[in-house]
This record gives structure tokens, sequence and C-alpha cells, in this order.
């Protein structure tokens, strides 16, 4: 049963969720990449895929280290699965590499918990989050998190409270330095970024893109209203990590919303959040059927699509 082999961590588990996303990667690229096949192009798609892989490591430590979860792989396995789920984030490199911008900020956040290093911490998240936000403009929303881990780890020194800003403006030289080095109207590439907001759905009018995103939207709602009850039971000190799980699930699906450009990829920022929320579902329930239920549609609703 996938449950049960889960429901420990092993090495072996990263074995099997790489070779998972290498077989989705790979027939997702040969599906949609219509251009010649040179090195240039193999070799990029093995830094992409490098960056999907790396991204699961990211989260596994985050979640880890931060004992967001029990000692099982749920949470890895259900990001993978998320993402065969919707294949359109294998084909956006920005989002994926503005993700796992995002996964190094919320690793600095969520740990301020230990109340060490917290200017470090912030000024890292900080700094993470102002790059993804070069990638996707809306990544931005993410600042959020920053002030809200300072305010329920109750960080009461105002210095903590600015570093942020010098975060952001460490990237903003950097880019600028960098653009007036390589001769880039300064001007022009902070206009061309796209600032906009849509609320128009018709780009995702399709019915893959339909059938994934109303399974995940669903298993999000299913297992959210268990995760905040489930917060009660948490200790003191670890409630705050858990309540900034949920924030940062609710700015993912607030971007996925409000994101100009929508094309199913932009559902890769609630996976690492949603995982967790459905880990600990996991882990509160006791039916052993239930459970291989929810990890098996996940498994076959990538095949029902591939006959739609």
């Amino acid at each position: 049963m996938i449950s049960s082999f889960f429901s420990k961590a092993k090495p072996i588990h990263f074995v099997a969720v790489t070779l998972l996303l290498l077989v989705a990667f790979t027939y997702t690229k040969a599906i949609h990449i219509k251009q010649s096949v040179d090195v240039l192009f193999i070799f990029k798609q093995f830094l992409l895929f490098g960056v999907c892989i790396f991204s699961i490591f990211v989260f596994d430590f985050l979640s880890g280290k931060n004992d967001l979860t029990k000692n099982n792989s749920y949470k890895i396995l259900f990001f993978s699965l998320f993402m065969v789920l919707m294949p359109q984030t294998f084909l956006n490199s920005k989002l994926l590499v503005a993700n796992l911008f995002i996964l190094f900020a919320l690793r600095r956040i969520i740990s301020i918990r230990s109340k060490k290093q917290i200017n470090k911490k912030v000024f890292d998240a900080a700094f993470w989050i102002s790059l993804a936000t070069l990638l996707s403009f809306w990544c931005s929303l993410y600042y959020i998190l920053i002030f809200a881990a300072l305010f329920l780890y109750t960080v009461a020194d105002v210095k903590n409270w600015i570093i942020p800003f010098i975060g952001i403006l460490t990237v903003g030289v950097i880019t600028v330095s960098f653009l007036v080095l390589t001769n880039t109207d300064v001007i022009a590439y902070f206009s061309s970024i796209n600032t906009a907001v849509s609320f128009d759905f018709s780009m995702l009018n399709s019915s893959q893109i339909v059938l994934s995103s109303t399974v995940i939207l669903s298993y999000f709602v299913w297992a959210v209203f268990f995760y905040v009850l489930n917060i009660k039971s948490k200790s003191k000190s670890y409630k705050p990590s858990y309540f900034l799980v949920l924030l940062a699930a609710l700015i993912a699906i607030a971007i996925l919303v409000i994101v100009p450009q929508k094309s199913g990829a932009e559902f890769l920022f609630l996976f690492a959040p949603l995982s967790i929320i459905m880990a600990n579902y996991m882990e509160i329930i006791s039916e052993k059927w239930f459970k291989e239920i929810l990890i098996w549609m996940l498994m076959l609703v990538p095949l029902i699509n591939l006959m739609l």
C-alpha cells in the first residue's frame, strides 16, 4: 500500500519521487516543446529538472527541520503528485525558479521561531522574495509572511521590522548595477515588469486544467478544515509556524487568482503549503483505505487527463 510505504521517511522515497517527476517532466516536454533539440536545449532542461528536484529537497528540509510534519514522506509525495497533476508547472522556467526562491524564504521565515539570528533570517527572507519578485511580480505578496512571522513570534525589536526593506533595497541595487554593466535600459526593464491584476480565467478553460485545478482546490478546502482544528493541539511555540503555512497557502491562492497571465503553472506556489497541510491530514486519518483513495486519486487524474 502506498500510504504505508510513505508513512516513514526513507531515502528510497526521494528516488521514487525523482523517477516520478522525471517521467512526467520528460513526457510534458516531449508533448509541448516544438523547437529543435540541441545541446543547449538539453542542458537547459537538465537544469530545470534539477530545480524541480532541488525544490523537493529544500521543501523536505524546511518542513522536517521545523517539525511541520511527523517523520514521514507524505509531504514530498504530495508535492510531486501535485506537480504531475498540473504539468504546466514544468513549462514555466521563471516560476520554477521563483518557487525555489520562495521555498528558501519560507525556510528562513519559519525558523525565526528559534529566536536566533533573527536579523539575518529576516534579511535572507526579504532577499529571496525580492529575487522571486523579479521573476514574477506578485511573489511580492510573500513579504506579508515576514511581517506576520515577526508578529506571531512576538519579535518586538524595531530594527527587525526595518531589515526587510534593507533586503529589498539590496536586491534593487544589485539588479540596477547588473543592468548598467550589461548596458540594459534600467527604466525599460522595470517598466516591462507586469504588475497588472486580472480576473480573467478564460486561459485556464481547458478540460485538463479544469479537472486538475478542481481536484487540487478540493483537497485544499477539505484538508484545511482539519488542519485548522489540529493547530489547537500543537504546543504554543509551534502554533505560529502552522499559521504561517496556512497564510502561505492563502497567499498562493491570491496569486493564482490575480496573476495576469494564467496558464496553470501559477498553482506551483500552492503545492508546498498544501503538501504540508495534506501530510498533517494524513497523520490524523485512522482509516488506511481512505488514505489510499486520497493518494490514488492524485495518481489517476493525470491518466484521465491523457484521455480528455
